[in-house]
C-alpha cells in the first residue's frame, strides 16, 4: 500500500487549510487504496479570521498544528517529525494558510519565503525524487522547493501567476478539472478553489491529481 504524507496549514479557508480540499484529498487517497498521515508545523497562525464575518480577530491566537488536528481527527504530527523514508509521496492542500502559515506568499508575493520546517520536508521529497502534489494556492511554494523553471499552475489568475513567475516558476494556465505535471521534477499542481465554483468542481481536479500522484510512485 502506498503511503502519502499530507501537510496541513490549520483549519479554515481564510487562515488555514481549505477544509473541502483537505477532505477531498484524504478521501481520494483512501478510495484509491493509499494510506496517509497528516503533518503540520507547530507554530502560531499568522492571524485568526472570523469565518462568519471575514474579519481578523485581533485578540485571538491559534496554533497551526492544533488547528490542523481538527481536520485530521487528532491524528496529526509535527512536520519536523516527518521521515520521508516512510512515505511514497507528498500532498499539500490549499487554503490561505498555505500562503500565510506554510509560507508568506499572501504577504510578500514574489519575495515569499517558506516556513523552515515545511521547506525542509518538501525539499527532502524533491531531493529523493518522490512525487508531490500541490493544490490551489499551495503551488506558489513550488519554485521555492524545486527551483527556477518548474512547471506549475494556480489556474488562470494573472496577478498570482505573475508573482509566481517572479519567483522563477513557469506557470501554465489550467482549467479547474485538470492538473499540470513537471515530469522531470515529479511535481503536480491543480487549481481547485483558485477556480472552482463549488465542491464538485474542486473534487474533479483533486481526484485526478491524486490518481496521477499515486501512479507516479515508484
Amino acid at each position: 500500500m502506498k503511503k502519502v504524507a499530507v501537510i496541513l496549514s490549520g483549519c479554515g479557508v481564510f487562515d488555514g487549510t481549505e477544509i473541502h480540499e483537505a477532505v477531498i484529498s484524504l478521501l481520494a487517497l483512501s478510495r484509491q487504496g493509499a494510506d496517509y498521515q497528516c503533518f503540520a508545523p507547530d507554530i502560531p497562525q499568522h492571524h485568526v479570521i472570523n469565518h462568519l464575518t471575514g474579519q481578523v480577530s485581533a485578540e485571538e491566537t491559534r496554533n497551526v498544528l492544533v488547528e490542523s488536528a481538527r481536520i485530521a481527527r487528532g491524528k496529526v504530527h509535527d512536520v519536523r517529525d516527518l521521515a520521508i523514508a516512510d512515505f511514497d509521496a507528498l500532498l499539500l492542500p490549499g487554503g490561505f494558510g498555505a500562503a500565510k502559515n506554510l509560507c508568506d506568499f499572501a504577504l510578500q508575493g514574489a519575495g515569499a519565503k517558506m516556513q523552515p520546517d515545511v521547506l525542509q520536508a518538501c525539499r527532502a521529497f524533491a531531493k529523493a525524487g518522490k512525487p508531490a502534489a500541490y493544490v490551489c494556492i499551495a503551488p506558489a511554494m513550488i519554485p521555492l522547493v524545486y527551483g527556477e523553471g518548474t512547471l506549475l499552475t494556480i489556474g488562470d489568475d494573472e496577478g498570482t501567476a505573475s508573482a509566481i513567475e517572479g519567483m522563477g516558476g513557469s506557470h501554465l494556465a489550467c482549467p479547474v478539472n485538470e492538473f499540470v505535471i513537471d515530469q522531470e521534477r515529479k511535481v503536480i499542481s491543480t487549481p481547485a478553489y483558485m477556480l472552482a465554483g463549488n465542491i464538485a468542481e474542486a473534487a474533479e481536479g483533486i481526484e485526478k491529481t491524486v490518481r496521477q500522484l499515486l501512479a507516479m510512485c515508484s
